[in-house]
């Protein structure tokens, strides 16, 4: 009974962690800010690994600050690390916990190129290209792995010691980091 009790509230709050998405997706980014901010407070910073990576996941995109962006994804990250395979099969039966760390990797590269930290975007890089293999064969997979190669080709352009000021997206119009899950 207190493992449906559980089950639950997990799914009660991965539901309302998806309905934010779904307003901030909509264009509302000021008031998705404000929702995730209120449900950051109820998960609180020691809560489920889960419900913190994916918050914070999502409340880097709701980001103006590249400052702020790159301090959220650093928070999806920390708690990715403390997510196990049992835990997130309890949510999603058919994702492995090493399947986040591509996209989160990517993501980190993403705000270091637009903080201008050439270095550290390699780095992240690295990391999200030694962890494609946890990807699926689909859509999504395809997409953070083409996500990678462009983000890596934009790189390999800036110089080694940065030079490149901060801003949203790719020269192209792009967004830099990786598509994200639907919830």
């Amino acid at each position: 009974m207190a493992e449906q009790r559980e089950q639950a509230a997990d799914d009660a709050m991965m539901t309302r962690i998806g309905q934010v998405i779904m307003l901030h997706h909509a264009g509302d980014r000021e008031e998705a800010r404000d929702r995730y901010l209120g449900l950051w407070a109820e998960i609180g910073e020691d809560g489920d690994p889960l419900h913190r990576c994916t918050l914070a996941h999502y409340m880097a995109d709701a980001q103006d600050d590249p400052d702020d962006e790159l301090a959220w994804d650093l928070r999806a990250l920390s708690a990715a690390e403390g997510l196990t395979e049992a835990r997130l099969a309890l949510h999603e039966q058919s994702l492995a916990v090493r399947a986040l760390y591509p996209s989160l990797h990517l993501n980190l590269a993403a705000d270091y190129v637009k903080l201008g930290r050439p270095e550290a975007a390699r780095s992240h890089l690295t990391q999200a290209r030694a962890a494609v293999g946890a990807l699926g064969d689909d859509g999504y997979g395809d997409g953070v792995r083409a996500a990678i190669a462009r983000l890596e080709t934009r790189v390999a352009a800036m110089p080694p010691g940065g030079g490149e000021g901060p801003g949203r997206g790719s020269a192209g119009g792009e967004p830099l980091g990786p598509p994200r899950r639907s919830s």
